[in-house]
């Protein structure tokens, strides 16, 4: 998607420690579980993941299924294991797909399991770093894995700051990683991606902007939702800028002097979206990884 004028760049210095300390932590892990967003699963994956943890064994979960265009979450859900990956999809909020965890783990370190086995370590146990970038729901998913209140959980990114371990069962303990975005969004398509889904923070961010390019978005791909929920047909040529206003006008936010309220339509917008009322979408489809690889 064309979305040169949005150059969002975010890196907090504690992220380069973290890199650090995972890089150390990942010679003791049995396996590595990255927490994607299923609305942006490319976009929502730190491309240093996958340099630093190929040597392991690794599953994905697509979180948040609750929220994505569920034939899309079909379709990554194949991209990743033609890949090479386990996958899960869940809604951690719901507990969805977090009691499936541990089995998912043990199928997946099925031989590592039987050679402790023979070897008289039966039982031994499974450590498995969980990774994800801010505000990906990731310490929902651990807390709702281990049935316990363990890893701060907040919606907003970068609460988890420091390395903490979870057990999940007698042989199976989860290490709790903080949130790690990358230095340059080198695309700027990923960076509107991870602004809608909440990845970023909202105070760097020009809210009309994004909320006028993600609902151009919506009137490409899903105009039936706009349709729905706020009354607006999108007609052709219609600049986002231009929804958002109609959008806008639709919701009585005219100030004196008829002037649209933009900025009060765009946080809404984005809490909708983010929310669900909206419908069910996902931003990114493996296809369009392929075109931009041809």
């Amino acid at each position: 998607m064309e979305n040169s004028a949005m150059n969002i760049q975010w890196y907090p210095g504690h992220m380069t420690k973290t890199r650090r300390m995972i890089a150390e932590q990942l010679k003791h892990m049995d396996a590595v579980c990255e927490i994607l967003d299923a609305r942006a699963p490319l976009s929502s994956r730190n491309p240093d993941v996958e340099e630093l943890t190929r040597e392991k064994p690794r599953l994905v979960v697509l979180n948040r299924v609750d929220l994505a265009d569920p034939a899309a979450t079909k379709k990554w859900a194949a991209y990743f294991r033609g890949r090479g990956f386990a996958v899960l999809e869940a809604n951690a909020k719901q507990g969805q797909g977090t009691k499936q965890f541990p089995a998912a783990v043990r199928a997946l370190l099925a031989d590592k399991i039987a050679a402790y086995a023979e070897k008289g370590q039966a039982g031994r146990m499974l450590r498995v770093m969980i990774l994800g970038i801010p505000n990906v729901g990731k310490s929902t998913f651990i807390n709702q894995t281990a049935r316990r209140k363990t890893a701060k959980a907040e919606d907003r990114p970068g609460v988890t700051r420091a390395k903490q371990w979870v057990p999940v069962d007698q042989s199976l303990e989860l290490l709790d990683t903080p949130g790690m975005l990358w230095p340059k969004f080198e695309d700027p398509a990923v960076g509107f991606r991870l602004a809608c889904t909440g990845a970023v923070r909202d105070e760097i961010m020009d809210l009309e902007e994004l909320a006028s390019q993600l609902i151009a978005y919506l009137g490409k791909y899903y105009p039936q939702s706009l349709l729905d929920r706020y009354k607006v047909e999108v007609r052709e040529g219609e600049s986002g800028y231009e929804l958002l206003m109609e959008t806008g006008r639709k919701r009585g936010f005219v100030l004196r002097g008829g002037e649209i309220d933009t900025g009060r339509m765009a946080r809404i917008l984005l809490d909708e979206f983010r929310g669900g009322k909206l419908g069910r979408f996902t931003l990114e489809l493996p296809e369009d990884l392929e075109e931009r690889n041809a």
